[in-house]
C-alpha cells in the first residue's frame, strides 16, 4: 500500500476527498472548478492503481466502500502535510512569512492565551495565525489529522495518539456561582452556594448544574467526579460552550465547575474551591486530587516536524510563562510548568 500511495497523485487524493466530502462528482467538480469528466477519469485512474473501488455509485447514490473509507483519512493527513510543507517552503528568512495553526481549549481561550497571541503577533506580524476552539478529544483529532501545528489540550490523552505533549500549566477547578446577593441578580435558591472557603464535591449533590456540552473534558471530568463520591449530577441547563455556560451561572439557572482562570474580568461571579474532603482545609498547594486540578500541555505530532512559525510560537508561550510565573501575574488559580 506504502509504495502505491506513492505513485499516486496529490491531485487524484484532492478530487477523491472532495467527492467523499459531497457525495456528488458533479458537486465536488464545480468546488475544485475542474471539468466533471476529467474529476471522474481521475478517480477512476486512482481506483485502478490501487485495484479497489473507492465508491458505491448504485442507484445515483455515491457512498464510500471500505477501501474508501480506509483511504480517506490518510489521503487528508497526505493533503494536509503537502500544504503544511508548502508552507513551509515559501516562508521567507526571518519569519517574515508563515502559518501557525493552534487549537485551544475553551478556558485557555477565554483566558491567558489572547496575551501569548499579542506577543507572537507583535514579533512577527507576518505569520498567519488561525485558532481553533475546541476540546481535548476534538483537537487531538485535528492534530492526528494533520489540520493543526500545535493544539493546548488537557493531559492525560485518550487513546494512543502519536503527539509529543510537554506540560505548561496547572489550573486549579472551581465552582462558579453567581457573585451576588442583591435584587439585581436573584440567583436561584437551588443554586446558592453558601459562602465558604471550600466545597466538597459531595456539596454538589441535589444542586442543579450548568453543564457543557458533550465532548468538553470538564463534563467528563465533573460527572466523573459525582459518580466517584457516590451521585449522579443534577442538570439544570446542559450543552453550551464556555461564554454560555458562565453567562447561565451568571443569571442563576445553576452552578458550574470550571477553571479559575475563566473568571477574570467577571465580577458577576464568583470561584470557590473544590477539595476531596474537610481533611484539605484549605487545600493544600500542589493537591492533585480528583476535579480539583488539571495539566494543560502544548501538543503536536511525534511524525511531523514543526515549522520553523510553529517552533517561534512555541518559544513565545514557554517565555511567556516564565515571564508571567516570575512576576506573579498569571491568573488566580494557575501554576506555571514551564522550567524558567
Amino acid at each position: 500500500m506504502t509504495r502505491t500511495l506513492c505513485r499516486m497523485q496529490l491531485q487524484q487524493l484532492a478530487y477523491f476527498v472532495a467527492v467523499a466530502d459531497v457525495r456528488h462528482f458533479t458537486q465536488a467538480a464545480e468546488l475544485l472548478r475542474v471539468a466533471q469528466p476529467s474529476l471522474s477519469k481521475q478517480i477512476r485512474a486512482l481506483e485502478s492503481e490501487l485495484n479497489v473501488s473507492l465508491f458505491s455509485r448504485a442507484r445515483g447514490n455515491i457512498t464510500l466502500t471500505p477501501a474508501g473509507e480506509t483511504l480517506l483519512p490518510l489521503a487528508k493527513r497526505i493533503l494536509a502535510d503537502v500544504d503544511t510543507a508548502r508552507v513551509e517552503v515559501q516562508e521567507l528568512a526571518g519569519l517574515r512569512r508563515g502559518r501557525v495553526r493552534l487549537g485551544a481549549t475553551p478556558s485557555l481561550c477565554a483566558g491567558l492565551l489572547a496575551d501569548v497571541l499579542r506577543r507572537f503577533h507583535d514579533a512577527y506580524p507576518g505569520i498567519q495565525l488561525m485558532v481553533e476552539e475546541g476540546g481535548s478529544r476534538d483537537l487531538v483529532r485535528e492534530l492526528t489529522r494533520g489540520s493543526l501545528d500545535l493544539a493546548l489540550v488537557i493531559l492525560p490523552l485518550h487513546g494512543d495518539a502519536p503527539l509529543d505533549t510537554t506540560p505548561i500549566l496547572r489550573e486549579h477547578l472551581v465552582v462558579a456561582s453567581p457573585a451576588g446577593q442583591g435584587a439585581a441578580e436573584r440567583p436561584s435558591r437551588a443554586a446558592h452556594m453558601p459562602r465558604r472557603s471550600h466545597l466538597r464535591i459531595e456539596d454538589l449533590r441535589n444542586r442543579p448544574l450548568v453543564m457543557f456540552r458533550s465532548g468538553y473534558d470538564l463534563r467528563e471530568a465533573t460527572i466523573s467526579a459525582c459518580r466517584t463520591a457516590g451521585f449522579e449530577p443534577k442538570f439544570a441547563v446542559e450543552g453550551g460552550e464556555m461564554d454560555a455556560v458562565l453567562r447561565f451561572v451568571e443569571a442563576g439557572l445553576g452552578i458550574a465547575v470550571v477553571p479559575s482562570m475563566v473568571l477574570a474580568g467577571r465580577p458577576g461571579l464568583r470561584g470557590t474551591p473544590l477539595v476531596l474532603d474537610e481533611s484539605d482545609d484549605p487545600p493544600r498547594r500542589g493537591h492533585h486530587g480528583p476535579g480539583l486540578l488539571r495539566t494543560i500541555a502544548l501538543a503536536h505530532r511525534k511524525d511531523v516536524d514543526l515549522t520553523h512559525a510553529a517552533r517561534a510560537f512555541q518559544d513565545t508561550l514557554e517565555t511567556f510563562l516564565v515571564e508571567a510565573g516570575l512576576e506573579g501575574s498569571l491568573p488566580a488559580g494557575v501554576e506555571n510548568l514551564v522550567d524558567a
